[in-house]
């Protein structure tokens, strides 16, 4: 790996800190990871190196719904017709949640593109969340939490 991981870490950190939050507030269990709220949405990002890669990788993440919908088909088109419209980010299924992620290697990553993940996964859940929850899964709005 050509740059430490602590590098990347620091980018993070750097962002989270210009929202407006203290990003040690914002840490998780484990070293790169952080996760913070952007209206009804948790968004995660993680920092980890791949040993036998060799290179780290950025993701961030947000749990939008469990996955509870009688007509998944319906569902799943929607989802797959809303990523068209976004960019650099997409729905993805995972343990019967649907999730908005990004995900790319650390080489060359800088605080510019760092902030736009951030900010792009937490707007883009925050908008989608509620409509998606309110349209497909009224369950889940009333306080299924996210895994």
């Amino acid at each position: 790996m050509s740059t430490s991981i602590e590098h990347y870490y620091n980018i993070v950190e750097n962002c989270i800190r210009n929202l407006g939050v203290d990003p040690a507030l914002c840490r998780g269990e484990n070293a790169g990871q952080w996760s913070l709220k952007k209206g009804s949405a948790s968004v995660w990002i993680d920092v980890w190196h791949i040993e036998r890669e060799g290179r780290a990788y950025c993701q961030v993440m947000c749990p939008v719904m469990e996955i509870n919908t009688p007509d998944k088909e319906a569902f799943f088109r929607e989802l797959l017709e809303i990523n068209d419209k976004l960019f650099g980010c997409a729905f993805t299924i995972y343990n019967n949640w649907t999730w908005l992620k990004v995900i790319r290697e650390c080489d060359g990553m800088d605080e510019n593109e760092t902030a736009a993940m951030i900010n792009r996964i937490g707007v883009y859940s925050d908008q989608y969340d509620d409509y998606l929850i309110g349209k497909y899964n009224a369950a889940n709005a009333s306080g299924t939490k996210a895994p």
